[in-house]
């Protein structure tokens, strides 16, 4: 590689909120806790899945209620609350909320092969959206595929950790997945660095962000071994 595209420089200039800068009283991947993000001047990183019927929304877990977030239309969405009271945002009203070329990861939640609708959903509200400081990332490198397939302007980041897994397997896997993602930078967990990726990835000017860094010592081993943080509250 020749250098770190310059275009990408936005994303190792300032720390970036795990969920928005959540905690007592707001909840996380709610709008409260990127407007906390936005004061007080960090990036915003959030989780993505799409309804039934094709929406974006900022919602974490597959789970939803008695079903799953893709087995619900927009309409049922919309009547949920989060903890904190407020509604839970679709992806369209955190782009809108963004200053201009405000830093954002908007991370992709898609199980398995059928990556096309959430993709597509997403796809949706980037097409009216100046692209500035937005990049999507994932742990499902053909969500990566997808992207850059459909919208190579969008910058792109692979997830990646080896928690639960065997070296061997979680070695295999994560060059399965560069193979196919063809990532612009990564996202490793931050219990994994240093690793062999991620030193390879910055000797190749490849940006590292470690993610979830929640102590002090966290912070230490991210100054060491990547280029930014995605970060919750500290905790000792």
């Amino acid at each position: 590689m020749s250098g770190p595209r310059p275009d990408l420089d936005w994303l190792t200039a300032r720390p970036f909120a795990h969920r928005g800068l959540h905690g007592a009283g707001v909840s996380e991947n709610g709008m409260a806790a990127f407007d906390a993000a936005i004061a007080a001047g960090f990036g915003i990183e959030c989780d993505v899945r799409a309804s039934r019927d094709g929406v974006a929304f900022v919602h974490h877990d597959r789970a939803f209620g008695d079903s799953d977030m893709d087995s619900c239309d927009a309409k049922n969405v919309a009547r949920h609350r989060l903890a904190d009271g407020d509604e839970i945002p679709r992806l369209a009203a955190v782009l809108a909320r963004c200053p201009a070329d405000w830093p954002l990861l908007v991370e992709i939640k898609a199980e398995g092969w059928r990556v096309a609708p959430v993709c597509r959903a997403v796809m949706h509200d980037l097409t009216g959206h100046t692209p500035g400081s937005t990049a999507i990332m994932s742990f499902n490198p053909l969500i990566c595929k997808w992207f850059s397939d459909h919208m190579p302007h969008i910058p792109r980041g692979l997830i990646l950790t080896r928690r639960g897994k065997a070296k061997v397997r979680a070695d295999g896997e994560s060059a399965l997945a560069l193979w196919w993602a063809k990532p612009d930078f990564l996202a490793c967990d931050i219990d994994d660095l240093p690793s062999p990726l991620s030193v390879r990835a910055r000797a190749q000017d490849m940006p590292v962000l470690s993610w979830t860094v929640r102590s002090a010592a966290e912070r230490a081993r991210a100054a060491l071994h990547a280029d930014q943080i995605i970060f919750e509250a500290e905790h000792d």
